[in-house]
């Protein structure tokens, strides 16, 4: 695939709309080669007798490439957005024949049924990453897409259903930045939920982050970063409070959360990889990545909200955390390249279109 330098200029809007034009076609590639990778691939299933172990096309017969089950979910859902932005017409018909060889209503009852037979499995984040997919698919005004929408409506009424018993008995959120961090996962969830007209679900999501997160203070950001961290999760936490408050009140919520916060705070500094062929190393790649798509939607509801001091403290991080993330996707590391993209796509997409 070679290699692709950072575009420049990604913190304005027009910046990253241009970036989104110069990579989706690397972009798609990447989408390409994961989807026609199925090894290595990393199995979560719980086995309950030696005629369990089965393979991953069989155990998953949608999601069975990109390393792991919610890493291939993500890549479809990458896949379409990249559609809906449009790509030339070889990609176009390379990428609708892979997604939808994969997105059949046969393919994806068994999904659903793996899920209703497993109801922890890929509890939160794979579950929030198929919502993701769903909504991009019924938001399209394309009829094939449309159709891979209707198709994963099962899977989603098994992960509505998850969600809500989910929340109903989890007394506390995970906190770290890896896959079980719950904030990233609850926004995930609140939008798709919300877009798909899953009231009930959505209403769940959101009163669990408030009686989680609401009334947070004095988070330590300085503390937060592990050495295998791809979500930041007090950015996550942010993140997730401005969907749920007015700008105002989320305003007021954030300078609580994160007082004193000052440009060059080590929350805000971009990251390096000195063993990118190490599956949890080169997650920093990716905490580049989600900080900055954090703080491109964060921004503007903090400037709206009138927290200038906070915006001004977050404005600057946001171009070098993007570029140093972007420096990295295209790379022939399958540690990297089957899941970097995602992010990627995601930061650009919110300073390009803050709003959606």
């Amino acid at each position: 695939m070679g290699t692709t330098a950072a575009p420049l200029g990604t913190a304005t809007r027009a910046g990253a709309a241009s970036a989104l034009a110069a990579v989706a076609g690397s972009y798609a590639d990447i989408v390409l080669e994961n989807l026609a990778t199925p090894y290595p691939f990393a199995a979560q299933h719980v086995a309950a007798s030696d005629e369990e172990r089965r393979l991953p096309r069989e155990l998953h017969p949608a999601f069975h490439t990109s390393f792991d089950w919610h890493s291939c979910v993500h890549i479809h859902a990458l896949g379409v957005m990249l559609l809906q932005h449009g790509v030339e017409a070889g990609r176009d018909a390379s990428l609708r024949r892979a997604l939808g060889g994969n997105l059949t209503a046969e393919k994806l009852a068994a999904e659903a049924e793996y899920l209703q037979a497993h109801p922890t499995w890929e509890r939160p984040y794979g579950w929030a990453w198929l919502v993701r997919l769903a909504a991009t698919c019924s938001a399209s005004t394309d009829e094939e897409i449309r159709g891979w929408g209707r198709a994963l409506e099962p899977a989603v009424d098994v992960v509505a259903a998850l969600v809500t018993e989910w929340t109903a008995k989890a007394d506390w959120p995970v906190r770290h930045g890896l896959h079980t961090n719950s904030a990233f996962s609850l926004g995930l969830l609140l939008d798709g939920f919300e877009a798909l007209g899953r009231t009930e679900a959505a209403a769940a999501c959101r009163h669990t982050a408030l009686a989680w997160f609401g009334e947070d203070t004095g988070w330590p950001g300085e503390w937060e970063l592990s050495g295998q961290d791809f979500l930041s999760a007090g950015l996550s936490e942010a993140d997730l409070m401005r969907r749920l408050l007015p700008p105002k009140a989320f305003a007021g919520w954030f300078e609580a959360f994160l007082p004193g916060l000052a440009a060059g705070a080590r929350l805000l500094q971009p990251l390096g990889v000195s063993d990118e062929t190490d599956g949890y190393m080169v997650h920093l790649h990716g905490l580049n990545l989600s900080r900055a798509g954090a703080l491109g939607r964060i921004l503007p509801a903090l400037e709206a909200g009138g927290a200038s001091e906070a915006a001004e403290a977050l404005r600057p991080a946001l171009e070098p955390l993007l570029d140093a993330g972007l420096a990295a996707v295209v790379t022939r590391e399958f540690m990297a390249s089957h899941w970097l993209a995602t992010y990627a796509w995601d930061a650009l997409l919110s300073v390009a279109e803050p709003s959606r």
